[in-house]
């Protein structure tokens, strides 16, 4: 069978998202764990880290996740689509873990999931999704303003380690932490770019350009205001709340303060947005970063992000799976009906 060059470029492009995310994650993570004693990681996960701490952390993981399902639900029914709020949660569930293969491919995969067991409409859908991530956004924005002037002779510092501060450009050709800082941005624009073309395009073969600005403007109209910002508030809280109870895992961060918790929920939230799986590498670049602005050591910063964020990992792909298992078993009676 013959293969044209279209179906070779279609290939090429599926592998590039694949891969580019997996080597730009895989390059920053090498590099801030090069020479790193992984042993001593494996020491402090089995004998010295306290568990119940861990475990109460999955536990606001979990609740964030369940928040924003229900949040979306609130957004689709001024568009007259009434789906099963179980779905809408499984939705985000299995969509979380689809990142972890192909940046960004979750928000996609949950409106087909919907599409699929409700009859929502894709498009419509597709368009809360954009307008729950401007929201998101605005949420990282508002934290990060209020979190940058309580805390400025932190972020200054950490500025100056990365070779950004305002003295960068004399060191700009011997940083390597302001060369990993740029390509993470260059990430950020580039999968920015990337996603707006793709829904560009979708939009205009299907013709579904007006739903998708339908499900934008939605938030207009959204059921139940109140209930919306409350579920976006504890989205949030749950979100610091999983990142804070972190520290009373390990001996090395239990005596740090909740507003140190702050700037480092702050940095990583930012470092996820670079399209590397759940932000691995950048999100352990930052945090150990600006952990040892607070006098943790390098070693002892690296377990913590290695550890965490390898649970917080694990945990995603547990729900994804559950997702998967638990949408065809409890809309089996539906499809019957």
């Amino acid at each position: 069978m013959k293969v044209t060059a279209l179906e070779i470029r279609k290939i090429l492009n599926k592998t590039l998202q694949i891969a580019l995310p997996l080597a730009l994650g895989l390059a920053v993570f090498l590099w801030t764990y090069h020479g790193f004693d992984f042993k001593k990681a494996c020491d402090v996960l089995f004998e010295r880290m306290d568990y119940k701490w861990m475990i109460l952390s999955l536990f606001f993981g979990i609740g964030g996740e369940l928040f924003r399902g229900w949040r979306w639900t609130l957004a689709l029914y001024p568009l007259g689509e009434f789906p099963k709020r179980s779905n809408s949660v499984y939705a985000v569930f299995v969509s979380y873990a689809a990142n972890l293969v192909i940046p960004r491919i979750g928000e996609v995969s949950r409106c087909a999931i919907l599409s699929k067991y409700d009859n929502v409409s894709f498009s419509k859908s597709l368009g809360t999704v954009l307008t729950e991530r401007l929201i998101d956004m605005g949420c990282v924005g508002m934290i990060t303003v209020c979190t940058l002037l309580w805390q400025m002779n932190i972020f200054s510092d950490f500025f100056r380690q990365t070779g950004t501060d305002s003295g960068f450009f004399c060191r700009l050709f011997t940083s390597t932490n302001f060369y990993i800082t740029l390509s993470c941005l260059a990430a950020i624009v580039i999968g920015g770019v990337w996603a707006v073309r793709n829904v560009a395009m979708f939009a205009r073969v299907r013709g579904l350009l007006k739903n998708i600005l339908t499900g934008f403007l939605s938030l207009r109209h959204v059921h139940r205001p109140f209930l919306y910002i409350m579920y976006t508030l504890c989205i949030w809280t749950c979100y610091f709340l999983q990142f804070y109870v972190n520290f009373y895992c390990f001996d090395f961060t239990e005596n740090l303060t909740w507003m140190a918790a702050l700037v480092l929920f702050v940095v990583g939230s930012i470092a996820v947005i670079v399209p590397t799986p759940n932000g691995a590498g950048p999100w352990h670049f930052a945090v150990i970063t600006m952990m040892m602005m607070y006098g943790i050591s390098k070693e002892d910063a690296g377990i913590f992000a290695l550890v965490v964020h390898g649970i917080q990992t694990f945990l995603l792909i547990l729900l994804g799976i559950y997702g998967l298992v638990a949408l065809p078993l409890t809309n089996k009676k539906r499809k019957k009906l």
